[in-house]
């Protein structure tokens, strides 16, 4: 991982268009290709950022960047589409890497950590026809909650939540962008799983070919009192 502070201003093009003025911030080149900018606030979420898979290019500003204090220019190109993001750098404050190993991933709590063992025996909850192929599958970016096979043999990556938002969703979105590049699983469709999922995170689900499943979680344990339920 890479850590630059710097005082830098940024564009997005593609599909959509943003703009950061000039600024203190943070930048952040992780081992993924992933390129994000934080301000000092905000709580964990950057202000802009670029999912892999992406190439990043360092240039040379041309005399009018130059002329304004620019001293390099960032250029993050999307692979699969025109998005781009560009970080024109001022003046760097501060440039380290750090080789932070193999994550072990997000530990679960009890009732997410039950919510993905109860699924994956019961993965016919997914569909007919499907099969689990492993819990906890290890990518480079963390472990896969579920993966498995639908009825066609296609394989389906499972991200399991007890609330589904659309951080959730991006999780996914990581995890499928990663997964489709192994051409042993490809192609790999994404199932968004969870026992609530905002309206945000399934509209953005569902712009993203994931599917939703919301989970039941008491009916899954088989403590679901049909005598006391008005339907």
């Amino acid at each position: 991982m890479r850590l630059v502070v710097a005082q830098c201003s940024a564009r997005y093009t593609g599909r959509l268009t943003a703009h950061l003025p000039l600024a203190t911030r943070l930048v952040v080149v992780k081992a993924d290709g992933s390129v994000l900018l934080h301000s000092d606030g905000g709580s964990y979420k950057p202000l802009n950022w670029m999912s892999p898979p992406c190439t990043l290019r360092v240039g040379e500003p041309d005399d009018a960047a130059r002329e304004r204090g620019v001293t390099a220019v960032w250029t993050v190109q999307h692979a699969k589409s025109d998005d781009r993001l560009e970080i024109e750098l001022h003046e760097v404050l501060h440039d380290s890497s750090h080789d932070l190993g193999v994550d072990p991933g997000l530990v679960k709590d009890g009732v997410e950590a039950h919510l993905q063992q109860l699924l994956a025996e019961q993965i016919a909850l997914l569909g007919d026809g499907h099969t689990l192929v492993r819990r906890e599958y290890m990518t480079a970016i963390g472990p896969v909650d579920i993966l498995a096979r639908d009825a066609t043999g296609a394989t389906v990556a499972v991200e399991i939540k007890r609330r589904g938002d659309i951080d959730g969703v991006e999780q996914l979105t990581r995890y499928l962008e990663l997964l489709n590049r192994d051409p042993l699983l490809a192609p790999v469709r994404g199932v968004f799983a969870a026992q609530e999922i905002k309206p945000q995170a399934r509209v953005l689900a569902t712009d993203r070919g994931i599917a939703c499943v919301v989970l039941d979680y008491d009916a899954m344990r088989g403590v679901d009192d049909v005598d006391s339920r008005l339907f």
